[in-house]
């Protein structure tokens, strides 16, 4: 709505993970190179915490595609609250299986289980490394189904894993992988995303409109470090600011977002 108005060729804060937009700040880049590491060693598990609106999601997009595709066979689940049954379903699912039955009650653990490491070792034999990634995984309540990521870390051969399992969640997940023992101990490589500093914020902001195409700096200094201010450092939250701050900005013909401006927005959309 408001893209032509600022000269702007899409919407630069839009809360998706698009790999496009990812400002690579010091603990955004060191958490990728750690992410790929474990990877591309094949170091069995790695996890990623941080906290909630800070682009664990986008920091995995963005590795996947810097994953070759003639290498890597990927599964990206974003929704591990599921039974465990129905996660391992879900898993061997998005790894490429595609004749497992449709009825739980016809589906058994074991059966899964023993599906996904015929398809791990199928994916070996054409050459392939096989990534799994779980998003959200700090909503995983049941011991059983991290029980079940655990008991894909036994797909090995003598020299290596036959798969990397990534895990990703807010800071409570590092918490109830660290009560789960036999598999914090097979996590080879933790690292954790804070909220940004105010240089960072200032340096992502300009990132993302430089990306959409900005060549006027719509925002005045005043109206990023309110931006930064208000939203704390939270990507997430610094997408909504400015978001909402742009589509106002256009409705009131502003020439600049300024200070006020960002306060007003702060003050209609709370929190």
């Amino acid at each position: 709505m408001y893209e032509e108005y600022w000269g702007l060729k899409g919407k630069p804060f839009e809360n998706t993970p698009d790999p496009r937009f990812l400002y690579l700040s010091h603990q955004h880049e060191e958490a990728l190179m750690r992410l790929l590491y474990a990877v591309e060693e094949r170091k069995g598990a790695a996890m990623l915490t941080g906290v909630f609106g800070c682009g664990k999601t986008v920091l995995g997009y963005t590795l996947l595609d810097k994953l070759d595709r003639a290498k890597f066979r990927a599964a990206f689940l974003t929704n591990p609250q599921l039974e465990p049954i129905e996660l391992l379903r879900a898993i061997a699912y998005n790894l490429g299986v595609t004749d497992l039955p449709r009825k739980k009650t016809e589906i058994l653990a074991d059966f899964l289980l023993q599906t996904i490491k015929e398809t791990l070792i199928n994916n070996l034999n054409d050459g392939k490394d096989t990534v799994v990634i779980i998003d959200e995984a700090h909503g995983i309540e049941s011991k059983e189904i991290f029980e079940q990521l655990r008991l894909l870390l036994n797909f090995q051969l003598k020299d290596r894993f036959l798969l990397t399992l990534l895990i990703f969640g807010q800071p409570e997940l590092r918490t109830k992988v660290d009560n789960l023992k036999p598999l914090e101990q097979r996590i080879a490589i933790k690292c954790h995303l804070d909220r940004m500093g105010e240089e960072d914020s200032r340096n992502y902001l300009k990132h993302r409109l430089e990306v959409a195409g900005d060549k006027r700096e719509i925002f005045t200094e005043e109206a990023i470090r309110a931006i930064y201010e208000e939203s704390g450092g939270i990507p997430r939250r610094i997408n909504q600011i400015s978001d909402m701050s742009l589509l106002t900005g256009f409705g009131r013909k502003a020439e600049k977002i300024d200070g006020d401006l960002v306060q007003a927005v702060v003050k209609d959309i709370g929190g």
